[in-house]
């Protein structure tokens, strides 16, 4: 038996994850495993419902992205249906989808992550959170809650509540929108465009700081994955899948998604509840890809809005056509921000998003349907078969933290290599190798169904099983 290292749980992540490290005879590390300890069960729970309840019932798998799971719940039953919605209708869904994407981003930099980048690695746990760096800069707390309250808020007036809304079904939307909502959020546009742009800099500004996390925190080569435009730009709601390598070649593009299960695959592994998805021609492990807001920048020819293309010339020319720096993930993560909001105020923009078509009637006319869709966190594909009556007889989530669930583990396991000294629990640390987690903004009750509780809890044992250290807070 090896020493063994166990952050109990990963704090500041949604959701319920601890960390092993394993060290070899000399105390250095030999691997650490990224657990995560939740149970999953979504699939099971849909059979037997009708596939027009899906998005409802989808929306409930989570309170930070539940507009993703409703998009591309809706979006199979859409397959289901054999449909093309109401342009109104996708207007509204993309609209919705850039407003989750925007508050998804903005809890996970300015909530989560800012604490470390702007007070540091090594600061005081106690003082290492938002409140903490109120202290520091109020302003810049209060626009970070302001920005994501935004985001909420266009949610709420278009899907009638913030938190797991149902206004998308199978066929279109249930409610077409006024003026009055439209002059409402563009209200908040001004304000939403100085947050990012503050962000932007300010991230700009400390980067040089962090060079050895950046170059230590997840920096390994691996695929990228995410949706396009067939301009080749980004896009959160539908377009084709485009994967390069960490060199920036292009392994395949033009992929559809609905085809997913073709060039994807999952594995198993007995020490973790959450599946290891993998690139099937690569096999596995080598076949590991990364999604999310890093493996978008990386796929896409531009961003397609004009400050944003700006953000992402100056990130290619500073570092490269394609970056495998976990750590990166934070900026990428500004820079989608501010695509959002730039697309948000195209949308509010358009006469079509005001037309008084919203939905179309039709009966089943698919076994089976698949829809997908750009989470904040990476590419989401719900996979319906139904029967005759329309009833679930098997579904099929793959979910974006799962795809990144193989780099996460190598990540974890590179920062405990370059941090872990010797076996010994130092905060700093510890910090850092949970960190190498929060670059990801993991969404664990997407991809599992919780269960424990959440004391922090790191256990030391020497190579007999017994305890030599042991540190714990809540």
């Amino acid at each position: 038996m090896t020493d063994r290292i166990l952050i109990n749980p990963v704090t500041r992540i949604e959701g319920h994850a601890k960390v092993s490290i394993h060290l070899d005879g000399a105390g250095g590390v030999r691997t650490a495993q990224f657990h995560v300890a939740e149970f999953r069960g979504f699939e099971k729970l849909c059979e037997g419902r009708p596939f027009a309840e899906m998005p409802g019932l989808m929306s409930r798998i989570c309170g930070i992205c539940p507009v993703s799971h409703v998009l591309a719940s809706a979006k199979a039953g859409d397959a289901i249906l054999g449909v093309r919605i109401p342009v109104a209708a996708e207007r509204q869904r993309r609209l919705m989808n850039y407003a989750q994407a925007l508050q998804s981003h903005a809890l996970s930099y300015f909530h989560l992550s800012a604490p470390d980048l702007l007070l540091g690695m090594d600061a005081d746990p106690a003082r290492r959170h938002l409140f903490g760096l109120a202290e520091l800069d109020a302003d810049f707390v209060r626009r970070g809650i302001r920005l994501r309250q935004f985001g909420q808020r266009v949610i709420e007036i278009l899907g009638g509540k913030r938190i797991h809304p149902t206004w998308t079904v199978p066929g279109g939307v249930l409610k077409v929108v006024t003026t009055a909502e439209r002059d409402e959020i563009a209200g908040w546009l001004p304000e939403a465009h100085a947050t990012v742009r503050l962000a932007l800099d300010r991230f700009r500004a400390i980067l040089d700081g962090f060079r050895d996390e950046a170059a230590h925190i997840g920096n390994f080569s691996s695929l990228h994955m995410g949706l396009v435009n067939e301009a080749g730009e980004l896009d959160l709601y539908d377009g084709r899948l485009r994967i390069v390598d960490g060199e920036g070649n292009v392994v395949a593009d033009g992929l559809d998604p609905r085809r997913y299960h073709t060039f994807l695959a999952e594995a198993t592994e007995p020490w973790s509840y959450m599946k290891f998805p993998y690139y099937k021609p690569m096999g596995y492990p080598a076949g590991m890809f990364r999604v999310g807001p890093l493996a978008r920048l990386n796929v896409v020819k531009a961003m397609g809005t004009p400050l944003a293309d700006r953000e992402l010339r100056e990130f290619r020319q500073r570092r490269g056509v394609v970056r495998n720096e976990s750590f990166l993930y934070h900026q990428a993560r500004l820079v989608e921000m501010l695509h959002c909001v730039e697309r948000i105020e195209e949308l509010l923009g358009e006469p079509e998003l005001y037309s008084g078509q919203v939905r179309v009637n039709a009966g089943q006319n698919a076994r089976e349907g698949i829809g997908y869709s750009e989470a904040p966190r990476g590419t989401l594909f719900h996979h319906y078969e139904v029967d005759d009556d329309g009833l679930i007889v098997r579904a099929n989530l793959l979910i974006a933290t799962a795809q990144n669930n193989l780099a996460i583990n190598r990540a974890v396991e590179q920062t405990a290599r370059r941090y872990v000294d010797n076996g010994r629990l130092r905060e700093g640390m510890l910090n850092r190798v949970e960190a190498a987690v929060r670059c990801y903004d993991p969404c664990l009750s997407c991809s599992t169904h919780a269960l424990g509780q959440m004391p922090f809890v790191v256990e030391l044992f020497d190579d007999q099983g017994n305890l030599l250290d042991r540190a714990q807070r809540r």
